[in-house]
């Protein structure tokens, strides 16, 4: 979804994500987004609080400045 909102190609899409078909990965751009949550929940390991992983703010901090050393001038980053 968010390479879709950076208007890449669903061709482009399905490659990255390995799909023999660009229908299969038509079905998951139009798949509901609180059924597949709701899934991804059922699939916790034991003892796993249900909900989506919050990263610490050091986590992000790293994440975020590799993130700035490949924009140049807005430009995306390298496959």
């Amino acid at each position: 979804m968010l390479l879709q909102a950076q208007h890449v190609d669903i061709a482009t899409i399905a490659l990255r994500l390995g799909h023999e078909s660009i229908k299969t990965t038509s079905i998951d751009q139009h798949a509901d987004n609180k059924l597949k949550q709701e899934a991804i929940d059922r699939t916790a390991p034991l003892g796993t609080p249900p909900g989506r992983y919050h990263p610490p703010d050091t986590l992000l901090a790293i994440l975020e400045s590799l993130t700035t050393k490949w924009v140049v001038g807005g430009s995306s980053l390298p496959p």
